[in-house]
């Protein structure tokens, strides 16, 4: 079972770093294949929007045919496969197409290894091992800053990407062979989507995996890169050394929250101080856009740590389950996750090309501030939830 994790975990590794790639390959792409921020940020958005899409079907699968063939069968049809596209791209649209492919070739894989985890260990330690798992995978956000800027000046962005389409390949045989699938459980009731979402006590956890993971994922997969780049003049190496600190800052921040659920007692309200953080950062880089590349990153940096909370919340929407719904309940938390995300991108790649460009900050201005806004009405409605360590 422990070889069966590490290679999810490794797969995983690659659905972050797929996630993420985009902020750094910004400028080369610009210039060799004229994609402009807003087609990137649509290629971003395609990426979740597709993942999030999956999210039904893969849950269903999980529960009827098992973690390790969903996973496997989409990772290399789609993760391959769209790696595959990307690096063959010519333009804008190619771009998009693989981006969907591969958004939907990593849509089972965290939620294989929560299964397991739901399946194997008790309700107690969910949290924690979901925080790890975020954490390890975390890596491959790391792996797509200055790693990946070295990679690319040194093959270039096509021969990188077709590296990475035989390691995702390799990764899925490496599923095949060595997961294994939980007992299934023997059970006489029957259940559906509906009866997930007649349950009051999980709106408001839904509401939350819509606004907790958008601004952390939305600016690391994207915007810090042409930020950076636009405010600052910074060059791809650079763009790659911040890029690095907002990955880093979301691995601590992964493994932070388990053990502070620990120490505290609680995850409603760990969840609630962790993104009421993060709306503090993102109103201080609304407030200050020309504080300086050093604060500017240091409250990216923040907004990674602390707004690193999504197994968290999964793990408190995953305490209200039957355990004949575990599979499909954790994909449908995730699937409001991941689809905000990726609508995120999409609004913002509009917002960033319609504000008036009255300084070089001013459509970033507007970015950090609709996150903020959605953060902090996604948080008043989160304090209706009831608190759960079960």
């Amino acid at each position: 079972m422990k070889i069966g994790i590490a290679s999810l975990v490794c797969a995983y590794v690659l659905s972050q770093f797929y996630r993420a790639f985009l902020a750094v390959l910004s400028p080369v792409l610009k210039t060799e294949l004229g994609a402009s921020a807003e087609d990137l940020a649509t290629a971003s958005g395609l990426w979740f929007l597709a993942f999030a899409l999956m999210q039904l079907p893969v849950g269903r699968a999980l529960d009827s045919i098992g973690p390790r063939r969903t996973t496997a069968v989409l990772l290399a049809l789609g993760g391959g496969g769209g790696a595959t596209i990307f690096a063959m791209a010519q333009g804008p649209v190619a771009l998009g197409l693989a981006m969907v492919l591969i958004g939907a070739g990593c849509a089972p894989v965290l939620m294989a290894a929560y299964y397991i985890f739901a399946r194997t260990y008790s309700a107690a330690v969910f949290g924690t091992l979901a925080g790890a798992m975020i954490g390890f995978g975390s890596l491959g956000n790391v792996a797509a800053s200055l790693p990946l800027s070295a990679a690319v000046a040194a093959f270039g962005w096509r021969g990188t990407l077709w590296a990475m389409a035989a390691l995702t390949l390799a990764v899925a045989a490496g599923i095949a062979l060595l997961v294994r699938d939980p007992e299934r459980v023997v059970h006489d009731a029957k259940g559906s989507l509906f009866d997930l979402l007649k349950m009051p006590a999980l709106w408001p956890v839904l509401v939350m995996m819509v606004v907790c993971y958008a601004p952390a994922a939305g600016l690391r997969g994207l915007w810090v890169g042409p930020y950076f780049a636009d405010v600052f003049n910074a060059d791809s190496g650079r763009i790659g050394q911040a890029t690095l600190v907002m990955g880093l800052a979301m691995v601590a921040g992964n493994f932070a929250y388990g053990p502070l659920e620990r120490l505290l007692g609680t995850r409603k309200w760990l969840i609630f101080g962790g993104n009421m953080i993060v709306a503090l950062c993102l109103l201080a880089l609304w407030w200050l856009p020309h504080a300086g590349a050093t604060t500017a990153l240091a409250l990216f940096a923040a907004v990674g740590f602390f707004g690193s909370s999504f197994g968290m919340v999964i793990a408190h929407g995953r305490a209200f389950f039957p355990p004949h719904l575990i599979g499909r309940g954790v994909t449908l938390l995730n699937l409001f996750g991941i689809a905000a995300v990726g609508l995120a991108q999409v609004v913002t790649g509009r917002l960033h090309a319609a504000t008036d460009r009255a300084t070089a900050a001013a459509p970033y201005q507007a970015i950090f501030g609709f996150f903020a806004i959605a953060l902090v009405l996604g948080l008043a409605f989160y304090t209706l939830s009831r608190d759960r360590t079960d």
